[in-house]
């Protein structure tokens, strides 16, 4: 009697394994596929964020930091004007391009003088990976902001005392 059971097994088995033959293949290429093609989009977008992310905080920096080291004798209008090439060749060295409406420096008390203090913010948004512009409406898109706040310095030189 128990050699007929194991017997029985494996004649209850071998058909069964041989029509399973190649059959894990075919089952791991396409979970595979299923799982794979979601997670390469997924590491795009994050990979598109977190560049911008890091290029904002970089430009906002680099802005704030051109913005006070302006020379004496220049307005603020050319510190403006450095600030945002500082952080337009912030954003650049990340591969995205920055528009003049995302940046913003705002001064307090006022700008250029002894013991104010510049901040400047930065806006941008990310749009997803391959969504296509036909489907209507705005393409579906992260935000990212960066602020940074820079000191004019207590001691420095007063406009017109020079």
């Amino acid at each position: 009697m128990s050699r007929r059971l194991p017997d029985l097994v494996v004649r209850w088995m071998s058909p069964y394994r041989r029509e399973e033959r190649g059959n894990a293949v075919v089952e791991f290429s396409w979970l595979a596929l299923l799982l794979l093609v979601p997670l390469v989009y997924v590491m795009l977008g994050v990979f598109d964020v977190q560049r911008t992310s890091y290029g904002a905080t970089a430009a906002t920096r680099a802005a704030g930091r051109a913005f006070i080291i302006v020379p004496a004798g220049l307005s603020e209008d050319d510190a403006r004007a450095r600030a945002f090439e500082a952080a337009r060749l912030a954003m650049k060295d990340q591969g995205v391009e920055l528009s003049p409406g995302q940046l913003r420096i705002s001064c307090n008390p006022a700008c250029l003088e002894p013991g104010s203090t510049v901040t400047v913010e930065l806006d941008a948004e990310v749009p997803l990976p391959f969504i296509p512009d036909a489907l209507g409406g705005e393409r579906p898109a992260v935000h990212v902001s960066a602020s940074h706040t820079e000191p004019y310095g207590d001691y420095r030189e007063a406009k017109g005392n020079g």
